[in-house]
């Protein structure tokens, strides 16, 4: 997800959004330790994604 889609997202939204990404990632890492998955860049990406979307929710909190 880019920085501009999560940019025109709510405050509330983007929480929502947080916790469902943060879900999805612990799935993903039981998957990869019970069967390794070929391509961990998924995981990786998905780190960064949600990393991306706590500092703009930050940003948001901050100026409000």
């Amino acid at each position: 997800m880019k920085a501009k889609e999560v940019r025109e997202m709510s405050i509330a939204d983007l929480r929502d959004r947080i916790e469902v990404e943060k879900s999805n990632l612990d799935t993903m890492k039981v998957n990869h330790s019970i069967s390794p998955l070929e391509d961990t860049s998924k995981i990786a990406k998905a780190r960064k994604d949600i990393a991306r979307m706590i500092t703009i929710l930050a940003e948001k909190e901050k100026q409000n």
